[in-house]
């Protein structure tokens, strides 16, 4: 939209507050800032979903793979071959042979229920998110036969362990005798302890090698499961299907998607749920851009009139009122913009500012699942919100812009 010289001064005039439009500038301004909040407010909370949805599932991802393969009854012990079968399926990056099993630990009293974890040293030490969150120990003393586990920082804190604690593991498959089956208990030596940042991972996981998980559970040379990462996790099912018909009969392969469905469904339904909600914010501020416009166009109804009878066109009263509607309007959206961009970088800052002011727990790892309040500002998201405002603001500025247009001079100034 081309403004012509005379146009674009009326405009900017009618931007200011003249004499005795004070009123209508307050409306205009309060427009403008209700944009600016309504685009912030969509801004943060599209990046905080899309920050839940991108640690939940990196970190899970990352310690659970795209799929395993487990197998029936809690044994797979062709994993060799089913490894081998794996890593000769296209689209499979990696194949890694693991045990996981709930069990209780005990230490000075306290006890917990934990998932004991064993993985072949190699991939512990390999695996960027335990060995890139190692809070205190090594995990280099992980080797097998040496006694030694790591734990999740939160379960640490539950047992009051450190690093050189004794810890002991109690598993219920143990010995037979003529009473019955006696519960296994294990002492092991607490060598490392790290914080993946999801709750649950960090208070449950006992971290060890295979060698020592297979001598733990009676599993001889057996594993529980395999893990498996793909080139494109979003096809894990069509990659994996040449490994299902391969290893149907003897295991199951379950993906990402179906390990973790409830959680990131509800994850979508909320971010989408939100996205509505909050893009009522901006439309509220658009019916603000319009009324601020209807009544200009009544303040200035004799002003339009001799405009019109100097020449001016309908089209220019148009383009004139629309930049006035839509100048407002982008005004707001950058401010939104730059306003959502700083507090999602002073994101956790404000949350426990928050929560010394009110003194309640508003981020509680055990109910939000990650340590820190994530985001993940996807630009394209960023763009499509600007977008959609700057089309409400445009649509609000027709019907006061043709109202100024179609204002009849003789009517106005006939009594002048």
């Amino acid at each position: 939209m081309i403004l012509s010289r005379y146009e674009r001064m009326i405009a900017k005039r009618y931007l200011l507050p003249g004499k005795g439009e004070g009123f209508i500038f307050l409306v205009a301004s309060i427009s403008l800032v209700a944009v600016m909040l309504g685009v912030a407010a969509l801004v943060i909370v599209m990046s905080v979903m899309n920050g839940f949805r991108a640690e939940l599932f990196e970190k899970s991802v990352g310690l659970n793979g795209h799929a395993v393969v487990q197998g029936y009854g809690g044994r797979l012990p062709d994993w060799r071959e089913v490894l081998a079968q794996a890593r000769a399926t296209p689209g499979v990056t990696s194949a890694t042979p693991l045990i996981e099993q709930p069990l209780m630990s005990t230490y000075e009293g306290r006890v917990e229920g934990v998932l004991a974890r064993g993985m072949r040293v190699e991939d512990i030490r390999g695996n960027p998110v335990i060995a890139g969150n190692v809070l205190s120990g090594r995990l280099a003393e992980l080797t097998p036969g040496s006694g030694n586990v790591a734990l999740g920082a939160r379960l640490a804190e539950a047992l009051g362990a450190r690093v050189g604690s004794e810890i002991s593991l109690i598993s219920p498959q143990g010995p037979a005798t003529p009473f019955g089956t006696v519960p296994r208990v294990v002492s092991y030596r607490v060598a490392a302890i790290f914080e993946v940042g999801i709750w649950d991972y960090d208070s449950l996981f006992v971290v060890m090698p295979i060698e020592d998980a297979q001598t733990l559970l009676f599993l001889g040379d057996a594993v529980q499961m395999v893990e498996l990462d793909t080139v494109d996790p979003d096809r894990v099912g069509e990659i994996l299907q040449p490994l299902a018909s391969r290893v149907e009969g003897r295991a199951a392969i379950t993906d990402w998607r179906q390990m973790n469905s409830t959680l990131f469904d509800a994850l979508q339904v909320e971010r989408v749920a939100m996205f509505t909600i909050l893009s009522i914010i901006v439309l509220v501020a658009v019916f603000n851009i319009l009324s601020s416009l209807i009544m200009l166009v009544r303040a200035k109804t004799r002003d339009i009139a001799i405009l019109r009878t100097m020449g001016a066109t309908r089209g220019g009263l148009v383009k004139i009122f629309m930049t006035v509607g839509v100048t407002i309007g982008v005004l707001g959206i950058a401010a939104g913009l730059v306003l959502g961009q700083i507090f999602l970088f002073f994101r956790q800052s404000v949350v426990n500012a928050v929560q010394a002011v009110t003194g309640q727990n508003l981020w509680d790892p055990s109910i939000r699942f990650l340590t820190e309040l994530p985001a993940r500002t996807d630009p394209v998201e960023v763009i499509g919100i600007a977008g959609m405002a700057l089309l409400m603001s445009v649509l609000a500025t027709l019907y006061p812009a043709f109202k100024a247009a179609n204002t009849d001079p003789v009517q106005v100034l006939r009594y002048e």
